[in-house]
């Protein structure tokens, strides 16, 4: 019986990629750093990480720079304006720039 699914169709769901709260991180790194030498690998398998997740955290609080803990690839730039926002700044622009093309074609009163 054939198999219904196109040929070359991937089952298997595509894996999402795991992200990290700077709080996360933190407790990590001081956890990690608190660990005896022997155990500092029970806490790397137990949360699933990389020596390396570790070294750029801690690059990144030794910097102070609390931001770059945040990964620029999956958090967002900036929240989006509500279609409503977007639409009431247009029209504050629009209403600003009649207003000066009001004022400049108005006859000057003494």
């Amino acid at each position: 019986m054939p198999s219904t699914e196109p040929v070359g169709s991937d089952p298997a769901p595509r894996p999402k990629r795991r992200t990290f709260t700077s709080e996360y991180k933190l407790r990590i790194v001081a956890e990690y750093d608190a660990a005896p030498r022997n155990e500092k690998g029970a806490v790397l398998r137990r949360e699933r990480l990389y020596h390396s997740h570790v070294k750029e955290w801690r690059a990144a609080r030794d910097a102070g720079a609390l931001e770059s803990l945040v990964d620029r690839r999956t958090s967002p730039a900036r929240a989006k304006k509500s279609a409503a926002e977007v639409e009431n700044e247009n029209l504050r622009q629009q209403v600003e720039r009649l207003q000066k093309d009001l004022a400049g074609t108005r006859p000057h009163s003494r």
